[in-house]
Formats: structure tokens, C-alpha cells, sequence
């Protein structure tokens, strides 16, 4: 038995901000921003919450595949923004789509999450366990930013992508390697503080801030070192060469890393699909967004080779081979 990616879907705010919008807040620019990011435009909630938009990049993914929430066995969703720390916001999925049988799973992981959600359901699937997973990457980042801050706030926006995921008897199409991993030593390279302790018994000092830091030197080199690591440790075992990926769908967190990326594994940068200029980095939703909206557009074909690696904060990093 094999997992296979049996549609996909997404969701972003209807709230366009521009970097000539971000201008006239904070001290930055257009071209700032588009030098040093590759980011020009990013979706920002107003009326939607991190639910409301899991909920319809699901409605999304289903509809595509014409799935039927009562066949969903498992629902794990990925996000660091949820509008609840609990209820969590894969029980709410569930009950917006119906998904009486599933078992309702949430991860706090940041950008690497929707894939360690996938390594996550290809283990339940493997194993028998469940027939149809509903994965979702989920954020709305922009309540976690400090909007005077331009070195971090310019960088993220807000939106949902969804996979659903099937057993499949096909074992030469669909998720044909996996791994996930972590570097807790560069822990504090991206942090955002919690709700403090706040009972009778303690002293309340004045609490972390909530804001989101990065440090971004740092997740930049960890990036161009352990993403082409982890796109080997995949690749090396199955005997299949980095030539034969005909696109790499990377977390688009900043367009010089994907740059980096092409250069250090000697790709052309087309086989490097990127939508970071219209949405910006939108963490765990960043991966399934992107292959939605070039499945959206016919660009993903029958049989074609595709490495799916998601990093940052953890700092952690998973990548998946899938032959669609």
C-alpha cells in the first residue's frame, strides 16, 4: 500500500497588501522589500480567522476531488496561528465538513509542518490504519507580527492549503520517500512568545512578547545547507537523481534561498515553482498552496518527479518524493 496526493486545494484573504502599502506604516520600501525577498504582495486577514480559512481550502480539496467528508479518517492540521488552544482546529474542520469518522490531530511546527503532517498520515495509511487523510498547513501570521518591524513583518502573509491523502495499490505513483527532522540547537533562530504563567502562585513579570522574531542570517544558512541534505537523504536510496525532479516545490520563504538551492544542486531555476511575489511566506499553508494553484493551472502532469521540503522554525525541515 502507498499514500498518493488525491487532490488539493487552498484559501487566501481577500485583503491584498502591497510593500507601497507596507511604506506608508514602517520605514521600508518596494524596493526593499523585492531586492531582498522576491515578495511584492501578501494576503492579510480581516475578516477571515486561521479556521475559517482551514476550513475552506478543505471544502476546496474535497470539492476537487469529490470527496465526501465521511470518508476523511484522519485530519491533522498545521499551524503556530490557531484561533483556539482548544478546541483544536482539526475538530472544527471536522465538523464543518462532516468528517464523522476522523481523528482530529493539531501540530505546532511552522513551515516544515505540512509535510511532517504528510509523514505523519503516510505512516497511518502504510500501516493500514486509515484509508483518506485530510492534510491542511494553516496561518494567520499577520497577528504574530510586530508591523513596525520591517527586517520580519514584510516577509509573511496569511492563507490555508490543504492535500487529501489515499491509500493507493499504484506503488510506482505517489509519495514514494519521506523523512522529517529537526535541529532543536537553533531553536531560537525563530521564536514567538506564549501565554505566560499566570495563577495565584506565581509573580507575573512582564511577558515575552508574542511578536515574532527571526533571526534571518541564521535560517538562511540552515536552509542551504540541510535542504539539498534532505532532498539527497531522499533521493540517494531510491536510486533516483537529482536530474530526473522535474520541479522542486519549496517552502517560499525568500527567493534567494530557492536561488541558493538551484545553484548548490546545479538546477535550472524552472524546475523552481514559486508564487512568493503575489503571497509571501505563509508557513505551514506555503507548500500545498503553490502545487494547488499550478495544479489549478494544468502545470502538474501525469508521472512527472517532484520533491515537496518545507523548513523553519524548530528548526526543523522534512521533505517528500512524489511522483504525481
Amino acid at each position: 500500500m502507498i499514500t498518493k496526493i488525491l487532490s488539493t486545494g487552498h484559501a487566501l484573504p481577500a485583503k491584498v497588501v502591497t510593500n507601497d502599502d507596507l511604506s506608508k506604516i514602517m520605514d521600508t520600501s518596494d524596493e526593499w522589500i523585492r531586492q531582498r525577498t522576491g515578495i511584492v504582495t501578501r494576503h492579510i486577514c480581516v475578516e477571515e480567522t486561521t479556521s475559517s480559512l482551514s476550513i475552506a481550502a478543505a471544502k476546496d480539496a474535497l470539492e476537487k476531488g469529490g470527496i465526501d467528508g465521511r470518508e476523511i479518517d484522519l485530519i491533522i492540521v498545521s499551524t503556530v496561528s490557531p484561533d483556539y488552544c482548544y478546541p483544536n482546529t482539526a475538530c472544527q474542520i471536522m465538523k464543518a465538513i462532516g468528517a464523522v469518522n476522523a481523528r482530529c490531530i493539531e501540530v505546532n511546527i511552522g513551515c516544515a509542518g505540512c509535510i511532517y503532517s504528510m509523514d505523519m498520515a503516510d505512516s497511518y495509511i502504510r500501516t493500514g490504519k486509515v484509508k483518506k487523510a485530510l492534510i491542511i498547513g494553516a496561518e494567520a501570521l499577520s497577528k504574530m507580527m510586530d508591523w513596525t518591524d520591517r527586517r520580519t513583518s514584510v516577509l509573511f502573509g496569511d492563507g490555508a492549503g490543504a492535500f487529501v491523502l489515499g491509500a493507493s495499490e499504484d506503488e510506482e505513483h505517489g509519495v514514494l520517500g519521506i523523512t522529517a527532522n529537526s535541529d532543536g540547537n537553533m531553536c531560537e533562530a525563530i521564536t514567538a512568545g506564549g501565554r505566560p504563567l499566570d495563577n495565584p502562585w506565581t509573580h507575573i513579570d512582564p511577558p515575552a512578547s508574542h511578536y515574532t522574531y527571526m533571526d534571518g542570517q541564521a535560517v538562511f544558512k540552515f536552509a542551504c545547507r540541510k535542504v539539498p541534505e534532505s532532498i539527497n537523504e531522499i533521493l540517494k536510496p531510491l536510486g533516483v537523481s537529482v536530474d530526473e525532479i522535474d520541479k522542486f516545490f519549496l517552502h517560499q520563504a525568500n527567493y534567494r534561498i530557492l536561488e541558493a538551492v538551484a545553484k548548490f544542486m546545479h538546477q535550472p531555476m524552472e524546475k523552481f515553482p514559486s508564487n512568493m511575489s503575489e503571497v509571501g511566506n505563509i508557513s505551514a499553508a506555503s507548500i500545498p498552496t503553490l502545487m494547488d494553484q499550478y495544479n489549478e493551472k494544468g502545470l502538474l502532469k501525469p508521472g512527472e518527479k517532484y520533491i515537496l521540503c518545507g523548513f523553519g522554525a524548530g528548526l526543523t525541515y522534512a521533505t517528500a518524493y512524489v511522483r504525481w
